[in-house]
């Protein structure tokens, strides 16, 4: 008589998480907006001088902060096709403006941006792997431009300027280290196919035991998905790094261009505050967006942006408005753009392609 196999028991359904974890995130958020904007604001300067300056505007300032604006919106799809061969500007656009837009209004909107571009890129016929790589050497290459603009920031305050403190000095100092610790990182992963498999092991290890409480199975495969990355990821940046970076650079410098005359625009002379000076305030602030602790930093940047700026000497109501007009432009106003394109690429299906079926080049060899 055979004996029978008992069943494996079925697989626990992963356990809901808690609704004070689902709660307490926004409504941490939805306090640190309304300390700055509801109390810090009004305390800080009058907000009936900080409205007449921004209705003091002349039509030509306000063309050229739009002109500066429109620039800067375009520059981030440079990043993305430069990262992702085969991804056309059209694309990249509708992509980064949908993205941005939930990042801007949603608490942890990071993660659904990252699903919404691994779908939006799949109904154009690219493969996860593709998008993958792009995601990750773009927000590679971003952090570096992070950690790396306050060094900058900080050596040419030093050099031009005597109002550096102990403060500045501590943030650039922690930007360097990040910056060595990102950089020591891609480079153990891109040395070679071992060392990324080990760093895939150990990666998935961890994850393993950071779902284990939730009653997630362990994960596997990440030694082969890290070699498969790390193969790919060294084809890109030998054949691309220097677009990589001047794009990434340009975006960055785009957005604070659109800060440098925001400030002239609304009357904050180079005589208060600088051009070397509104970068360093700028890097930090945008350091500070490393930690997401509102939907695409609100709140925090303001406060960081109006302080800075203001201890630099520029008038407490002018810098109020330069800042509110400048998070208008940049926070605000991909907003209805991003609900345009997300409507858009949810109707339109001319682009649409077979899955995995779009052009390849020699830097996607490989079928996935």
């Amino acid at each position: 008589m055979t004996a029978v196999a008992p069943k494996a028991p079925p697989d626990r359904p992963p356990r809901p998480t808690p609704l004070w974890r689902r709660v307490l995130p926004p409504l941490l958020s939805l306090v640190l907006v309304a300390a700055v904007f509801v109390w810090f604001l009004p305390q800080f300067t009058s907000l009936s001088a900080v409205w007449s300056a921004v209705t003091g505007m002349s039509w030509t300032e306000v063309a050229l902060l739009l002109l500066v604006t429109a620039w800067n919106l375009a520059t981030y799809q440079f990043v993305m096709t430069a990262t992702m061969p085969g991804l056309r500007l059209r694309e990249a656009t509708v992509s980064t403006l949908t993205t941005t837009a939930v990042s801007n209004t949603v608490v942890g909107g990071a993660a659904i941006s990252l699903g919404l571009t691994y779908g939006m890129n799949s109904s154009w016929g690219f493969s996860r792997s593709r998008t993958s790589v792009s995601l990750l050497v773009s927000g590679l290459w971003n952090n570096f431009a992070k950690l790396g603009l306050p060094v900058v920031a900080l050596a040419l305050l030093a050099s031009t300027s005597s109002r550096a403190s102990a403060g500045w000095l501590a943030g650039g100092l922690a930007g360097v280290a990040g910056l060595i610790a990102a950089v020591v990182v891609l480079g153990l992963l891109l040395r070679s196919r071992e060392g990324a498999a080990r760093i895939g092991t150990v990666t998935g290890r961890v994850a393993s035991a950071l779902l284990r409480p939730f009653g997630r199975p362990p994960v596997q495969g990440w030694d082969q998905a890290t070699t498969k990355f790390r193969d790919r990821t060294v084809l890109l940046l030998r054949a691309r790094w220097h677009w990589i970076t001047l794009t990434t650079l340009v975006s960055h410098l785009s957005l604070f261009l659109v800060l440098v005359v925001a400030l002239r625009a609304l009357g904050v002379t180079a005589e208060q505050v600088g051009v070397v000076e509104a970068l360093a305030v700028f890097a930090f602030a945008r350091l500070l967006t490393a930690v997401p602790f509102t939907p695409g930093g609100l709140g925090v940047i303001e406060l960081a942006l109006i302080t800075g700026l203001s201890a630099f000497g520029g008038d407490r109501a002018l810098v109020a408005a330069a800042v509110l007009v400048f998070r208008a432009l940049t926070y605000v106003l991909p907003i209805p753009l991003g609900i345009g394109t997300y409507l858009f690429w949810r109707h339109n299906r001319s682009w649409r392609r077979e899955p995995n079926s779009a052009p390849r080049t020699e830097l996607v060899p490989e079928t996935t």
